[in-house]
C-alpha cells in the first residue's frame, strides 16, 4: 500500500533496502544555497539522493515577472525523475532538516505531475539523527524508472487567479504561510516589497507541528484548518507563501487532516510584487 502524506522514521528504516523505495535528501538554506548539498555530502540517509531547490525543484527566474522559486517544466523534471529512478511503483520518501520546509515542495511536485505514492519524512533529517538510524556518505547508484509524468493544472492558481479573491470576484481564502512578521510587513528579508496580498490570512507553516518537530495529530490538524476554512470546502483553499514552497507543507497538513483539494499559488509573494499594480497590505 503506497503512503501518500507521510512516512516514519521507523517505516523507512525497514524499506532502506527495499528496491521499490526512493529516497531524496532536500535540505537547503536561502541564504547559503550550497548548505544542504555540503551537508548532504557529509552525511545522509543511506540510498538517498540529493536535490537542489534551486536546481532541480525550480524553473528559471524572469526578473520583473517571476517569483524566487517559479515551478520547474514538467518535461524537464519528469525527466530527472526517470533519471533518479521514479517510476509508477516507487514509494517516493522526501525529508530535510528544517520541519519539512524545503521537501514539501518535492512532494507538492510528485503530486502535481500525478504521482501518488510520495510522502515527506515526519521529523526528518533531525530525529533520524537523533534516534541514531544509519547515516552514509556514499553515493547511490544510478538506476533509471518509469514515470509517467502529466501535470495537474487545476492544483495551481494564477496572480489573476488571486487578483479575482481580492477584487471580490471570488470567495476563496487566501492562506499565507509566512512568518507573521513577513506577513504584517513588520520584517523582510528575503523580498523587496513587504506585506501581503490583501484579504488574505496568516498561518504560519511551522503551527503545524508537534514540539519534537513531527506534525500534529489529524485531528488536530483538522480542528484547526476548520476554523480558519469557516464553513468553506477546501477546494475553496489558495496556499502561498513567500516563493511556493513553504506554502506545500499548509497544503500536506490539509491533506493530513483529511482536507485535501486546496490550491497553490506557486509564484506566491515574490511574484505578486513583481506588477506594482497589484494591491498590498500591511499590519494584521
Amino acid at each position: 500500500m503506497y503512503i501518500n502524506t507521510l512516512v516514519t522514521t521507523e517505516d523507512l528504516a525497514r524499506h532502506l533496502e527495499d528496491p521499490d523505495w526512493v529516497i531524496f535528501d532536500c535540505r537547503f538554506t536561502l541564504t547559503d544555497p550550497e548548505a544542504g548539498r555540503r551537508a548532504y555530502a557529509e552525511a545522509h540517509i543511506p540510498g538517498a539522493r540529493y536535490v537542489h531547490l534551486d536546481e532541480d525543484l525550480s524553473g528559471p527566474i524572469v526578473p520583473g515577472k517571476t517569483g524566487r522559486h517559479p515551478l520547474p517544466d514538467p518535461q524537464v523534471l519528469a525527466d530527472k525523475l526517470y533519471h533518479w529512478g521514479v517510476g509508477v511503483n516507487k514509494q517516493v520518501v522526501v525529508y530535510d532538516d528544517s520541519f519539512g520546509a524545503m521537501a514539501v515542495r518535492m512532494w507538492w511536485l510528485l503530486r502535481w505531475l500525478g504521482h501518488p505514492a510520495v510522502a515527506l519524512l515526519d521529523g526528518g533529517f533531525p530525529k533520524w539523527k537523533r534516534e541514531m538510524r544509519p547515516l552514509t556518505a556514499e553515493l547511490p547508484a544510478p538506476h533509471k524508472g518509469n514515470c509517467i509524468c502529466l501535470p495537474e493544472p487545476s492544483q495551481v492558481v494564477s496572480a489573476d487567479d488571486v487578483l479575482r479573491v481580492v477584487k471580490g470576484e471570488s470567495d476563496e481564502l487566501i492562506i499565507d504561510a509566512r512568518p507573521e512578521r513577513r506577513f504584517t510587513g513588520e520584517f523582510e528579508p528575503l523580498d523587496p516589497v513587504a506585506g501581503h496580498v490583501p484579504g488574505a490570512i496568516n498561518w504560519n507553516f511551522e503551527d503545524n507541528l508537534d514540539l519534537d518537530g513531527t506534525f500534529l495529530p489529524p485531528e488536530a490538524l483538522r480542528e484547526t484548518y476548520q476554523a480558519l476554512l469557516k464553513g468553506r470546502p477546501p477546494w475553496k483553499v489558495i496556499h502561498m507563501c513567500g516563493s511556493g514552497v513553504t506554502a506545500c507543507h499548509n497544503v500536506l497538513a490539509m491533506e493530513i487532516a483529511g482536507l485535501p483539494g486546496s490550491r497553490l499559488y506557486p509564484g506566491s509573494w515574490s511574484e505578486w510584487i513583481t506588477d506594482p499594480s497589484r494591491p498590498i497590505a500591511t499590519g494584521e
